[in-house]
This record gives C-alpha cells, sequence and structure tokens, in this order.
C-alpha cells in the first residue's frame, strides 16, 4: 500500500470520509457499534439458535452491574445510584433466571463450554456488598460453569468501594484485574467533574488493592477537566505512577446529553480540544518516559508487564469486542457472529430505574429470545475487525484481512485510507497499517470514519433518554 491508493468499486456500501474532522473527540470507539445503533425486534432469535453455530470453548462472560454509589458527572454509562439493598437483590436474583436460561442455551449445541475470559463491569460491581459479589460469583460458576481461578477475569470498582471485604472476595475467587476509576488526585478536579471523592479514600483503596497483589492494577484518569492545567495533570500522573501500577489508562473528558456535566462546562470546543490535546500529549510523553508502552489512544501499560489475555493471545485490557461473548445482567452486551444483543439503554435517570425495574419484571422465558440488537452482516463484520486492529498498536495486517475476509483491505475502505495517508494519520510497513503517534491522538475522530450508514442513521435517529 502505497501513499496513493486505488479506489476500486468497493464489495460494500463505503460513506466518503468528512473532509476534516470538526474534534478529535467525536465517538469513543470501545465496541462496534454502539447501543445507540440497536433496536427492539419484535420477535427476536432464540438464544440457541444464535449459539448453535458459535464456538463455545473460547467464550467470554461479561456481568454488568448497573449500580454505584454516586453519579459522576461525565458519565453516560447505565447505571443507577444509590440502590438499596432490596433492589440489588431482587437483581441478582433475575441475574441468576438469565443465567439460567442463557446456560441451557448455549448447552442446547451439545458441546463443551469454556469460558478462559470473563469480566465484571457497570457501573460499579463493588456497589454489591462482599455477600452479593460472593453471590455473583457463585452465579457465573455454579450456574454459568465458569471457572473464575483460571479465568483472565477483569473486574471494575471505585475508590468509595473498594473495601477491604469485596476485595477479600475477589482475591480469593481468583480476580486477575482490577481497575480503579480514580480520574484526579486533586480533590478541586474531582469536584470540578462532579465526583466528590478526598485523595486519602484514594490513597488508602489503592493500599488495599496493592496488597492484594492482584496481577494487574489499572489507575484511571481523566484530562480536560475544568480548569486542569499540565501541572496539575502531573499531580495526579505521578500519584498514580508512584503506585506502580501495570496499567494507566488516560481518558479524555467527554461531556453528553443528561450527564451532570452536560449545562456546566463553559468553554468552547475549539479551547476545550486545545485543552484535552495538549494534556493528552503531556500524560501520553510522561508516561512513555516513566517506561511505559502505549498499546491504544488510551491504554499505557508498564514494560514488562504481562497483559490479561483472552484465549488468542489478544489483550483485553481495553474492551474486546469478540463473537462470543455473553453478557448477563441489565445494560450487558453479548456478541454473536450474526447478532449483537442487549437490553434496553438510557442515560437519565427515571429511564434508567425504569429498565431496572422491568428487567427485574421480567418473565423467565422472556430471556429466551435477543431483545434489543443489531443484526451484522459481512460488511458491518469488516467494520468491526478493522477498528479492533486499527485503533490498536499492534495495528491491521492488509494480508490477515484478506485471508479473513477475501477482499483487499484498499478495495474495501480506500477513501479512508486516503484521508487518513493524506493526513498523515496512518503510516504502512511490512504489510501492517499502523495510526502514527497522531493518528493516535486522533484516534476518536478516526474511529467514526469506518461507520457504516446504517450505524450513522441509527444512531442520529435515537433519541437520548
Amino acid at each position: 500500500m502505497t501513499h496513493t491508493v486505488a479506489l476500486p468499486t468497493p464489495s460494500f456500501p463505503v460513506p466518503a470520509p468528512a473532509n476534516e474532522p470538526e474534534t478529535p473527540y467525536e465517538q469513543y470507539v470501545y465496541a462496534y457499534p454502539h447501543q445507540k445503533a440497536y433496536r427492539l425486534l419484535d420477535d427476536g432469535p432464540l438464544l440457541s439458535d444464535l449459539w448453535s453455530t458459535e464456538r463455545l470453548d473460547a467464550l467470554s462472560l461479561y456481568a454488568h452491574i448497573p449500580f454505584c454509589e454516586m453519579r459522576c458527572g461525565f458519565c453516560n454509562l447505565f447505571t443507577r445510584t444509590g440502590a438499596p439493598e432490596d433492589v440489588t437483590r431482587e437483581f441478582l436474583r433475575t441475574l441468576e433466571r438469565q443465567a439460567r436460561v442463557t446456560r441451557r442455551a448455549l448447552e442446547a449445541k451439545g458441546e463443551p463450554i469454556r469460558f478462559p475470559l470473563a469480566a465484571f463491569g457497570g457501573g460499579t460491581p463493588t456497589y454489591l456488598t462482599a455477600a452479593e459479589l460472593t453471590r455473583l460469583c457463585d452465579i457465573c460458576e455454579d450456574v454459568m460453569g465458569a471457572d473464575l481461578h483460571a479465568a483472565s477475569w477483569s473486574v471494575e470498582t471505585s475508590p468509595a468501594t473498594a473495601t477491604a471485604d469485596r476485595i477479600a472476595v475477589l482475591a480469593e475467587r481468583g480476580a486477575t484485574r482490577l481497575s480503579i476509576g480514580v480520574q484526579s488526585f486533586i480533590d478541586e478536579e474531582a469536584r470540578a467533574a462532579v465526583r466528590p471523592q478526598k485523595r486519602q479514600e484514594v490513597e488508602d483503596s489503592l493500599a488495599r488493592l496493592k496488597e492484594a497483589k492482584f496481577p494487574i492494577l489499572n489507575i484511571d484518569l481523566i484530562y480536560g477537566i475544568d480548569g486542569q492545567t499540565e501541572r496539575t495533570f502531573k499531580v495526579s500522573l505521578d500519584a498514580a505512577l508512584a503506585w506502580e501500577p501495570e496499567e494507566i489508562y488516560l481518558y479524555p473528558l467527554y461531556v453528553r446529553p443528561l450527564t451532570g456535566l452536560s449545562t456546566r462546562h463553559a468553554a468552547t470546543l475549539q479551547d476545550w480540544n486545545e485543552q484535552r490535546l495538549r494534556l493528552y500529549r503531556y500524560g501520553r510523553d510522561h508516561l512513555l518516559s516513566a517506561g511505559y508502552e502505549q498499546t491504544s489512544m488510551r491504554v499505557f501499560r508498564r514494560t514488562g508487564t504481562a497483559a490479561v489475555e483472552d484465549a488468542d493471545g489478544s489483550s483485553i485490557s481495553e474492551y474486546n469486542q469478540q463473537a462470543g461473548m455473553v453478557g448477563l445482567g441489565v445494560g450487558a452486551r453479548s456478541f454473536t457472529t450474526e447478532l449483537h444483543y442487549t437490553t434496553d439503554y438510557a442515560v437519565a435517570v427515571p429511564e434508567v430505574r425504569r429498565i431496572i425495574d422491568d428487567y427485574i419484571a421480567t418473565p423467565t422465558e422472556r430471556f429466551e429470545r435477543a431483545q434489543w440488537a443489531f443484526r451484522m452482516d459481512g460488511g458491518e463484520r469488516r467494520r468491526m475487525y478493522v477498528l479492533q486492529h486499527l485503533l490498536e498498536s499492534t495495528g491491521l495486517r492488509t494480508a490477515d484481512y484478506e485471508q479473513r475476509f477475501a477482499t483487499r483491505f484498499e478495495d474495501d475502505f480506500g477513501p479512508q485510507a486516503q484521508a487518513l495517508l493524506d493526513r498523515n494519520w496512518l503510516r504502512e510497513a511490512d504489510g501492517k497499517l499502523g495510526l502514527t503517534l497522531e493518528g493516535m491522538a486522533w484516534a476518536d475522530a478516526i474511529g467514526p470514519m469506518f461507520f457504516s450508514s446504517r450505524v450513522r442513521e441509527n444512531m442520529t435517529a435515537y433519541q437520548d433518554r
């Protein structure tokens, strides 16, 4: 592939990329397509039919816990704050009902079932009490058949919920990666992001996590908070580095509709973009100089650290979207080759509570069928593959793409490739395409360039609620 890309007729519709992205922070592409592209099916397929053609010996198990102790100002995740014990108790009962139905659907194929990969996300899984976490683990093992001690298993937590009893459960049950959302070690910045926390609470929780000796500790930090500078960002970076975590994630601040910050961020878009890009580059360079390697726009891993890996050896530090993801819990997504499916999705507090209540009231037989879903055709699978590889430091090998899809990357995505080459955001070497240093900075603008017209139309038509 050269800097002049031939543009033959693609094997599926490819919309022309925009002339120039207006912002480097258009869309965080952690899974394609976004849930806003999913639609409710009138008569969804049976799970037993969906999974009958899938490989079952290398599955991923994901449990979504839609509860948090507080709602951060930037959060647009599916989560409820302050859920009382009766709600979490009924949620786990429903999750167990869903798990039993899902397990029967998998068993219908009559082949061995294995989960080498597991994750608890949310929300904040450690919002659950230690006893409830134990029950969740029991459901995963006794009902779903996962061996958590043998799996690469990641769990998200927060400073307020990383208590000694909860950490003890996760350590005893074999968790291999704990990710804690700190965002900022400066109290004033945390308040500006509508995340009221004290640094001492953060440090105490990190001390407990280090004492538990999980193989991988990850610390999340955010840049782009109102008033944040290189000097204050360095305080958080150095505070995180002092704990010698195996991973550090740097997230750009997004302000989305219906979130706490949606009417409070005063900076103009241009000024805010300049601030975020400046802080990103500073944080990136600071971590690289501290002995970390960059594996994607957000992920920095201490050199020599073994990554949590899936059955094929690829990193799952970020959300790994592969066919074979089995999701449990309201808000969890499942991925098969032909269909991605989930439950209803919302951000606004009343809608989230309604959806959780509806999930708890769901008749058991309804879990036998996919509900909210997105059908994956060949073109969408190509796009997902490109996004999974091109946005990572490992890059995309064009020979692997051709072998997998029997078409050339240049033929399918020539306009996008040419646009990236023209901006010096993409490079080619030894048959592999990878983002340049500046291309990685613009990854959240590059990802949407590969979205299909169908996904764009569905996301545009989605009504935020």
